[in-house]
């Protein structure tokens, strides 16, 4: 195997426990995951919430737009009963655990607090979604967040724990501005004209292209690493794409199984 991907779990060990609740993160690490990935949010009274869809109708038994329900509306809902097909939350059997792990909003705040309380050094990568009614205040409520924790600051030894993901450009000059030391990546589902050739958007130091992209353009991965950047790959769930990812010397594979993958990864390597 010509390199071991850093192996980053799609909010959360998504393929096993409802995405973006608590219990799927704290399965992502009790699976050895290196990183947790997470899309984030702002609620209509300033929270930052951990929710993929612009609407809760399909993550949740309520409906409507986050942007316009408060955090207290979303804790009303149940964020964990789509899934039927889970068992126990790993976090526990106490009724209120459970009721945080599985069924309860995820607030982008409580995330970090697990990576900071977990053993190792977990990574988290928090994409910030757009278009959205608030503009640039998405990625300054999170760089605020992470500044309080002590982890946005551009010397900060923790500081490479943390990334913020993207499809916008705005955003990667957003991030730069800042926070400096933090590392950005620029999320593609198509490659643009003008990056075919390896380089990144200002503000940019991470290459997010989709499995799609790696699979029609393997070259790909080497022009960004030629010009010095990383490369991160997202969603990798298939093993034919596993080996494709680790035979092309990508820096991480963003999955939805991770522990699957983390299996694969170790079997290769004896």
């Amino acid at each position: 195997m010509a390199n071991v991907p850093v192996v980053v779990a799609h909010r959360g060990a998504s393929a096993d426990e409802p995405e973006h609740t608590l219990a799927a993160y704290a399965k992502a690490i009790a699976d050895g995951a290196d990183a947790l990935e997470c899309d984030v949010r702002l609620t209509a009274d300033g929270h930052i919430v951990c929710v993929h869809d612009r609407r809760i109708d399909r993550t949740s038994d309520g409906t409507g737009i986050v942007s316009e329900l408060t955090l207290g509306e979303l804790n009303r809902y149940d964020f964990g009963g789509w899934r039927g097909d889970v068992g126990q939350p790993t976090l526990g059997s106490d009724p209120v655990i459970v009721d945080e792990a599985r069924a309860r909003v995820l607030t982008l705040e409580r995330l970090v607090e697990l990576v900071l309380e977990s053993p190792g050094n977990v990574g988290l990568s928090i994409e910030t979604k757009h278009p959205t009614r608030y503009g640039g205040m998405v990625e300054d409520r999170v760089i605020e967040l992470l500044r309080h924790y002590g982890l946005a600051r551009p010397r900060d030894e923790r500081a490479d724990r943390m990334r913020l993901m993207s499809f916008s450009q705005m955003s990667m000059r957003r991030v730069r501005a800042l926070a400096p030391g933090l590392p950005a990546v620029f999320l593609m589902d198509r490659v643009p004209l003008r990056f075919r050739d390896g380089s990144l958007p200002f503000g940019a130091q991470i290459a997010g292209p989709s499995i799609e992209i790696v699979r029609a353009h393997p070259r790909y991965v080497q022009r960004v690493q030629a010009r010095g950047h990383q490369v991160h790959v997202w969603t990798v769930d298939e093993p034919a794409d596993v080996s494709l990812c680790c035979d092309l010397g990508v820096d991480a594979i963003i999955t939805n199984k991770p522990q699957a993958v983390i299996a694969q990864m170790s079997a290769i390597a004896r």
